[in-house]
């Protein structure tokens, strides 16, 4: 006898007696929202509760063989540990290159000033020929010229200008040409008392430098005490 077939088509159950399920909804997050700790992925048991600390990841094996390079205890047996201190090595080299870069850009900056500088105490020479002149005849103890002329200087020397050339300073070659050497006993000489060596007596033109840097050697008249 024939058995009745109560089988239904693949995908088309009854409703009545196979009623269809709701959407499956799985909790991926691979933190506990209730318990705060990290899930273990979907088939692999939880490790157990004395279970010691996890393997770290290939980048904490490289942080910490970077710190271990940093404070000196460098394992070179180790990969990651060789490669930390070589990323070290270079960091150092690009720092000492940057260093050097940064101080000679500086002073290249300083020199152009000083160039700079330089070329417009050139150009401003004779005025300051005449106000030293002036200066020698009395011509400016008072009033607005005076005035004026002490600016000027101060406006110079706020750019490192200095003058140079001063009655009894010790002659220096690098800062002073003499015009004129006289020997210690022509009338009218007067040296400053235990003067032993070449002392200027006469300033013709003064000198100027910047820094290191002389724009004109003061012109001078030097004596000689021996």
């Amino acid at each position: 006898m024939t058995q009745p077939d109560n089988t239904h088509p693949e995908g088309a159950p009854g409703d009545e007696e196979h009623p269809r399920r709701g959407p499956v909804i799985r909790d991926k997050r691979r933190i506990d929202p209730e318990t705060g700790r990290a899930r273990s992925p979907e088939g692999t048991p939880p490790p157990p509760a004395d279970a010691g600390p996890a393997r770290p990841s290939p980048e904490g094996d490289l942080a910490v063989a970077t710190e271990d390079a940093l404070s000196g205890g460098v394992d070179q047996s180790h990969p990651d540990t060789a490669l930390a201190a070589e990323r070290l090595e270079e960091m150092r080299r690009m720092q000492a290159e940057f260093v050097n870069f940064r101080s000679r850009t500086q002073r290249e900056r300083e020199g152009d000033r000083t160039r700079a500088t330089g070329v417009v105490v050139e150009a401003l020479l004779p005025v300051m020929d005449d106000i030293h002149m002036a200066r020698e005849h009395g011509e400016l103890t008072d009033g607005p010229f005076a005035a004026i002329a002490d600016k000027l200087e101060q406006a110079l020397a706020r750019f490192g200008v200095e003058r140079v050339g001063t009655v009894g300073d010790v002659f220096d070659p690098t800062v002073h040409e003499a015009l004129m050497h006289l020997p210690a006993d022509t009338p009218g000489v007067s040296l400053p008392g235990g003067a032993t060596e070449m002392t200027v007596i006469q300033v013709m033109q003064p000198g100027f430098k910047i820094g290191d840097q002389v724009v004109r050697a003061a012109r001078v008249a030097v004596a000689d005490p021996s």
